[in-house]
């Protein structure tokens, strides 16, 4: 691996003034010292414009003001002014640890490889740290089976070779949530996955952000798996895209379940990912957890 190897950073940002500081100097503080950092301001009405005025001086940042477009065009458009032959991301409330590039930039020494990405620490929004245990098993290697039961790729831990967008594109438009789901999935047909358990990124939780919407985001992930499923279909083995569907109804189901307390909607859905795999176990479960509820109202 070239260490003098050029790795382009971009950060969109929508009303994050709060936060944007911490994030860009954090990014700044990177010991591989090769980098640029582009920020594209999604049309934010706080005092973005002033807060990104103290890097006017410093040629590794560059921003960028646009119009409101949404959250994928505006990671787009900070892809189409990189430079490096390296992309990573990180969300505008969201910090790097001072050695990420160091420790994830020696994996990309095997050709194969496109996207190396870590393990993930907390903050809140007081800035207090703090770990939990990570949601998903991680994988290396050829990773579409698993990537398709669940996204465990922390988005803004990920750095991508450049090769994989030049071959299989950049985020989809069209989906508002989701987008790094449906990147990974079609960069995964043609490239392997390097993971390393150090605590890379560190991803802040306060409320209101968009990852809570539950809704928003089932819908998305339905939209995703099944265009990933019309476009790619004889790349992907029916029995691994079956289970699939099956989690994804059976996962939702429970989902709403629990935060909406109705019964029949979430059997619905979940009989439906069951008609997918007829022998999913936890399908059958929550069928008996719905179940109970409902007799214990």
């Amino acid at each position: 691996m070239n260490e003098q190897a050029m790795v382009s950073i971009v950060v969109a940002t929508y009303n994050m003034a709060h936060f944007i500081d911490q994030t860009i100097d954090s990014l700044l503080c990177q010991s591989w010292k090769t980098i640029e950092i582009i920020v594209v301001d999604d049309g934010s009405t706080d005092n973005t414009d002033e807060v990104m005025s103290r890097y006017k001086s410093d040629g590794r940042v560059s921003y960028i003001k646009n119009t409101n477009q949404g959250q994928p065009k505006a990671k787009n458009c900070g892809i189409q002014n990189t430079h490096g032959d390296y992309i990573a991301f990180c969300d505008a409330d969201d910090l790097w640890e001072p050695d990420k590039l160091v420790k994830q930039m020696p994996l990309f020494c095997r050709p194969e490889i496109g996207i190396v990405y870590s393990e993930v620490s907390y903050i809140d929004n007081n800035n207090r740290r703090y770990d939990k245990e990570a949601p998903y098993d991680r994988y290396s290697g050829k990773v579409t089976e698993q990537l398709l039961h669940k996204n465990f790729v922390p988005f803004g831990t990920a750095v991508i070779r450049r090769a994989c967008i030049e071959k299989s594109g950049v985020f989809d438009e069209t989906f508002q949530m989701g987008i790094d789901w449906d990147l990974w999935l079609r960069y995964s047909l043609d490239w392997e996955f390097d993971y390393i358990e150090e605590k890379t990124y560190i991803y802040r939780e306060w409320p209101g952000q968009m990852s809570t919407n539950y809704v928003g985001r089932y819908k998305f992930a339905i939209d995703i798996l099944e265009k990933f499923a019309v476009n790619y279909g004889p790349r992907i083995q029916k029995k691994a895209l079956r289970y699939a569907w099956a989690d994804m109804y059976i996962s939702r189901g429970l989902i709403y379940a629990k935060n909406e307390r109705i019964v029949i909607k979430p059997l619905i859905d979940v009989l439906h990912g069951l008609s997918f795999q007829p022998s999913n176990f936890t399908g059958w479960k929550a069928i008996i957890k719905i179940l109970c509820r409902w007799d214990a109202k």
